[in-house]
């Protein structure tokens, strides 16, 4: 059973995650309807559109800021309970300070895990419906491409011309077995072009030795040709690049589409560690700021506090990002990337808890 000083606790910290949530929540819509006015200022649209795609994606970014709340409510919690003397009343009744940061930590690890299971999933339904909607009214929404287990499907028009591009698979900047259905602007086909290899290095795709069908007529050229698209190399290479509108089990599929066309897989692998490391990581967050305040002088002003949670926040934040990024750029090992920096962190903690009891 939960004792009385372990429900006050854990009471306590809760409420102070859903108060630093809700102020997070608000400026993040804030910032997003700015944004969103600002897109659609030359369109005409129902002037509550912003409004509700900004609440759309108001989740998925409060996700990505749930590191700096933990860690700012966790300082919370301790700036209250010293303020109100309530720390010198529970060592009183035998609770030393290892044991509220074991209350601490089974809470965050707990609700940490409730985030990933139901919030991230929530959150990226959420993110997909504000994409889909952005894309309407977006140019980029005529250009199309996605990876399904049949290959990579294209759609392009350029001018008044439509393409419907297939391909197996890529092998560096080659698209291969490609099938390219050409179509005009009322979408009546006009020629279907196929060839063993196509080179999209650049936005003038090169296809090798094509067979072009016309009216039932099939001509091999021994040339290559070149076509004018909006998708090179590059732009392939960015597709799903917001991979937090999907799923854990979205992007098990993602990845697995990816890798039956030889399709680079790198950033799925570090979305779906990122994922599996996120309660973990929140956790360490508040076992770390529990320890530094802890080891911190009672007689610290307020504001002194709130340099220090601002300060570590940026810190860690840039700290697990320059990892991230070099596993995103082959640089280290997917896994080194995401999961180094919470080792880091977890000697960090080890050391601060050795003599903890005696603070």
């Amino acid at each position: 059973m939960i004792k009385t000083y372990q429900n006050y606790l854990i009471k306590l910290f809760y409420k102070k995650i859903l108060l630093t949530s809700l102020i997070f929540f608000c400026l993040i819509i804030i910032l997003n309807i700015f944004e969103e006015i600002n897109f659609f200022k030359n369109l005409e649209i129902n002037f509550l559109l912003p409004f509700f795609i900004s609440l759309l994606r108001a989740p998925s970014n409060l996700f990505e800021v749930f590191p700096f709340i933990f860690l700012i409510s966790s300082q919370l919690f301790f700036l209250e309970i010293i303020s109100k003397h309530e720390l010198e009343a529970l060592k009183v009744y035998g609770l030393n300070n290892f044991k509220i940061i074991k209350v601490l930590f089974l809470s965050s690890f707990f609700l940490s895990l409730f985030l990933i299971v139901i919030f991230y999933s929530f959150s990226a339904k959420l993110n997909f419906l504000y994409l889909d909607i952005k894309n309407k009214y977006s140019d980029d929404n005529k250009y199309l491409a996605v990876v399904t287990k049949n290959g990579l499907w294209i759609k392009d028009e350029v001018s008044e011309t439509i393409y419907i591009i297939n391909s197996t698979n890529i092998e560096n900047n080659f698209l291969k077995n490609v099938i390219i259905s050409k179509f005009d602007k009322n979408f009546d086909l006009e020629s279907v072009i196929k060839s063993s290899k196509v080179d999209i290095k650049r936005f003038k795709w090169e296809i090798y030795q094509p067979t072009i069908s016309t009216d039932n007529k099939k001509i091999e050229y021994d040339k290559n040709i070149f076509i004018e698209t909006h998708f090179n190399q590059k732009k392939i290479n960015s597709l799903y690049r917001n991979l937090s509108s999907l799923t854990p089990f979205e992007l098990l599929r993602l990845k697995k589409d990816y890798e039956s066309i030889g399709y680079s897989t790198n950033d799925i692998l570090l979305q779906l560690h990122r994922l599996a490391s996120f309660p973990f990581y929140l956790t360490i967050l508040t076992l770390l700021m529990s320890i530094i305040m802890l080891n911190t002088k009672r007689d610290k002003p307020v504001i002194y506090h709130i340099i220090l949670g601002v300060f570590l926040s940026v810190v860690i934040y840039y700290f697990y990002y320059l990892f991230n990024m070099f596993g995103k750029n082959n640089t280290i090992p997917i896994l080194t990337s995401v999961w180094l920096p919470l080792l880091i962190l977890v000697i960090f903690i080890i050391i601060g808890l050795i003599r903890i009891n005696e603070k």
